[in-house]
């Protein structure tokens, strides 16, 4: 009898295993169910498969995010930059009653006079010697003239003073702009993006825009018009500007002994000149360059000189700032060693550190409703929407075409209108400070501080004004009858009711147009010409 062959798995096992394989399946079948496809990895998807989309609000795909959106914050006037200058004007702003705000495209707040510590002021004078300082501004030199504010502290404390309660973000880079059309054919800026020193996106909106940086972070992104530059003057087909500056931090100069072996160029606060020592100093580098002194004693034996000029400076390209720094930390150590053999009184002169940024003089001039000439300077010509009354020599500093620059004479003192800060095109953009609209030449004179920065003061009282009432653009010979008042009444403001020196009354209109130009330079010209 044939024995029944025995199965190698028992019935049992066979039957266990089944079961698991089944449950299995149906577990994996349910948690598709509640996942859905889309939680499937693709990379395991066989090619050439497709899936029926599941409609069923548990397994239907996640939603693309939205971009979260930017904040955003509206002001009535918004400042680009933070240099002194148009820290005036929204100070004078905000006093009247204006929301306003201040994005630095700089990395620290400040500008030429706190970062490129140009502590040494160029006062305005008219010819007769009257101090032309008006506004906040006289607070400042008043105190540097009376030797008060001489040290960065203390020009720092003067800076924090004016722009206090005025939010102000450093760093910023201008990412986008949007704008709409404007009143008399312009155009209106609405509204700018940009990254703060974080990375982080805002939007802002504003009424009116200042140009207040060194180098038209703002109105260079604009549809504007470059004015010819020095670079015409000189004939030169590269852009150049005027030089830019390091200043000369130096301790330990007995200033006492320094004041009695030049006593025709020093006394007891400042040093002007001494050229007969400075064009002995031989330059390593043919970029930079050391003229005359415009040194002031800070006390102590602290001394800051205004005199180390850099040559070929695009203060828009952060390499070429960088490398200017680099050649003055070289140059500066050589040229404290010849003061240390060359002038009595800095014997044990040493350095007192370096400036974290330049002194930037000039940048593009752009086109402005109204740009101011040589002949406005000279010819002290007023304006019936004065906001300024300046002076100053027209200085205009060495590029490498002239080491030592120019003077291209030297007014009483003249008015400066609105529409020569209020860039052409544009209903609600202004230009402060260096950035006001002038011909290369007039420049020389207009650029200086005090000018500007009444300029600014006088804007930002006339923006309150006229809130809610009308637009810069739209102010008639009537309403200057009442606002000019105002600023003298208020803020001791006068730039109306002024009168100067007329230095080329009878001049042909040829003289006048060859003056404009350049063809004429009055300090030579004067000498010869015939009434």
């Amino acid at each position: 009898m044939r024995r029944k062959k025995r199965s190698l798995f028992p019935k049992w096992i066979f039957l266990a295993v089944l079961f698991v394989i089944l449950a299995g399946a149906a577990i994996g079948y349910v948690q598709f169910r509640k996942d859905g496809p889309d939680s499937a990895n693709p990379a395991e998807t066989p090619a050439g498969s497709t899936q029926t989309p599941n409609h069923s609000p548990a397994v239907s795909a996640s939603p693309v995010p939205t971009k979260k959106p930017i904040p955003s914050e509206t002001v009535d006037v918004a400042i680009i930059g933070s240099e002194l200058e148009g820290m005036y004007l929204a100070r004078a702003a905000a006093d009247e009653g204006l929301t306003v705000k201040v994005i630095d495209p700089r990395a620290k707040a400040g500008g030429q006079v706190l970062q490129g510590e140009m502590l040494f002021l160029d006062e305005t004078r008219d010819a007769s010697g009257k101090l032309l300082v008006q506004g906040r501004a006289k607070e400042l030199f008043d105190g540097f003239r009376a030797g008060r504010i001489r040290k960065l502290s203390e020009f720092q404390t003067y800076y924090t003073k004016l722009v206090n309660g005025i939010p102000m973000e450093s760093g910023i880079t201008i990412q986008e702009l949007a704008a709409a059309p404007g009143i008399q054919g312009t155009e209106a800026l609405q509204s700018v993006i940009y990254k703060t020193a974080d990375g982080i996106e805002k939007k802002l909106t504003a009424s009116y825009w200042v140009e207040n940086s060194d180098f038209a972070a703002l109105a260079s992104k604009l549809k504007v018009t470059r004015l010819p530059g020095l670079e015409k003057f000189y004939g030169q087909e590269q852009i150049e500007y005027m030089s830019a500056g390091m200043m000369m931090k130096f301790k330990n100069v007995d200033w006492a002994r320094f004041q009695a072996a030049y006593k025709e160029s020093v006394n007891e606060s400042f040093a002007i000149g001494l050229t007969g020592v400075t064009r002995g100093y031989k330059p390593t580098n043919d970029s930079v360059f050391l003229r005359g002194l415009n040194a002031v004693s800070q006390r102590d034996g602290e001394v800051i000189i205004n005199a180390f000029l850099l040559y070929q400076v695009d203060p828009s390209d952060d390499t070429s700032i960088a490398a200017a720094k680099e050649l003055g930390k070289k140059e500066i150590p050589l040229i404290l060693q010849y003061f240390k053999k060359n002038m009595t009184g800095w014997e044990n002169a040493e350095l007192n550190g370096f400036p974290d940024y330049l002194y930037i003089r000039e940048y593009n001039h752009y086109e402005t409703d109204y740009v101011l000439k040589v002949s406005d300077v000279l010819g002290a010509r007023m304006f019936p929407d004065n906001v300024s009354i300046a002076g100053y020599p027209l200085d205009l500093q060495g590029l490498k075409a002239n080491k030592w620059g120019i003077e291209m004479g030297r007014p009483d003192k003249y008015g400066m209108p609105l529409r020569s800060f209020q860039l052409k095109g544009y209903e609600n953009v202004l230009m402060a400070g260096k950035n006001v609209g002038t011909t290369a030449i007039a420049y020389g004179s207009a650029r200086i501080q005090p000018n500007t920065s009444l300029a600014a003061e006088s804007i930002g009282v006339i923006l309150g004004q006229i809130h809610g009432k009308k637009k810069l653009r739209e102010l008639t010979e009537a309403d200057w009858s009442t606002l000019h008042p105002y600023l003298e009444s208020k803020y001791t403001i006068k730039v109306t009711g002024v009168t100067g020196t007329n230095k080329i009354a009878g001049w042909t209109a040829e003289e006048i147009a060859k003056l404009d130009t350049g063809e004429i330079v009055y300090p030579s010209y004067i000498k010869t010409r015939k009434p």
